[in-house]
């Protein structure tokens, strides 16, 4: 027996299907939302799009079936938390196009065309979106689902390196009109090198004696921070952070609640702090990423290049090369 909608008026749609923001949605049984169709079709097509949507699910033979055995694999659970959200993101874009298609006839020639047409928007992301379909397909090739991965010899487009060095009074405006959550994000990614989700993820029984236990995400690196006496200080800014009554958390940075920051909640307060920095301060460029304070840490860090890799983390120095960006001072002619 279906379940009473809170709203009557609601009660003509079909199972697990709710009206969203910008689309009808369905809610499948692992809790992810799936776009079915535009907010302005009728009932009739709302149930029409449901019906075709169950049905390709079904029929177990299309790329859509396949990412949805791979969302459902164990390799899949075993990535890191963001790249299952970014993988669910990619798949909803890619199987617009090769959602009915069968495995063994997306060739490579469809990831070629499927690249060059969403790349006129974004190359990044036609980038990130082939990798994903590589991902499901190599997946599915080791368990003999497919014939072969369609994107072997397909190239990707070049991404240009960034590049952007936040200097200290960008980073000093910005961070003068944070929230505390972000104040806090700020000065691990800048004094740890560290990257937004192991941030995010930051348990209070990772901080010991010694300093900030580190296990990153990327590379699996392990590191103790040593401490110093600007890092104590961001750690004690967590103790300001608000409960709701009766809670409690295991996270450096939590919610009222004692969650985890979301990646979309911890990023709506971080481009909240950007807005407020550009109306206060219209003389300062704040056109850098979060990502770009980790790149301003090991540009910062003094030392040789393979120095910065062991205290970076990363598993080459090609990695680190990639994140030392400050500007180099060198000597004119005569003026050595």
């Amino acid at each position: 027996m279906p379940r009473i909608r809170k709203n009557p008026e609601d009660n003509w749609m079909p199972p697990r299907v709710r009206r969203g923001k910008s689309a009808y949605e369905f809610r499948t049984p692992d809790g992810r939302t799936v776009r079915l169709c535009n907010p302005e079709l009728t009932k009739s097509q709302v149930w029409s799009a449901y019906e075709n949507y169950i049905n390709d699910i079904k029929v177990g033979t299309n790329f859509l079936a396949l990412c949805e055995e791979f969302f459902s694999s164990g390799d899949f659970h075993e990535l890191a938390t963001e790249t299952r959200k970014d993988y669910r993101k990619y798949s909803s874009k890619v199987n617009i196009v090769f959602g009915k298609m069968k495995p063994d006839n997306i060739k490579p020639e469809h990831i070629r065309q499927y690249m060059d047409k969403r790349g006129v928007k974004s190359r990044v992301q036609a980038n990130r979106e082939k990798a994903f379909i590589s991902r499901v397909f190599r997946w599915a090739y080791e368990r003999g689902k497919v014939k072969m991965n369609p994107c072997q010899g397909v190239k990707q487009f070049k991404e240009q390196a960034r590049t952007r060095y936040v200097t200290d009074k960008e980073y000093e405006a910005l961070f003068s009109l944070a929230s505390i959550p972000v104040k806090i994000a700020m000065e691990l990614a800048y004094l740890c090198c560290a990257r937004q989700g192991d941030i995010l993820d930051l348990k209070k029984s990772q901080l010991q004696d010694e300093g900030i236990l580190i296990q990153q995400s990327k590379t699996s690196v392990s590191q103790i921070k040593a401490w110093t006496e600007r890092l104590a200080n961001a750690i004690a800014l967590a103790d300001s952070l608000p409960f709701n009554k009766g809670m409690v958390s295991l996270f450096v940075i939590h919610q009222q609640s004692g969650s985890r920051y979301t990646r979309d909640a911890f990023n709506a307060q971080w481009m909240k702090a950007k807005k407020m920095a550009a109306e206060k301060f219209p003389e300062i460029d704040f056109q850098f990423t979060f990502h770009d304070l980790k790149a301003k840490g090991i540009s910062d860090l003094t030392g040789t290049l393979n120095e910065k890799q062991e205290i970076s983390g990363h598993k080459n120095a090609s990695q680190t090369a990639r994140y030392n960006r400050k500007i180099s001072i060198v000597p004119v002619v005569g003026g050595q």
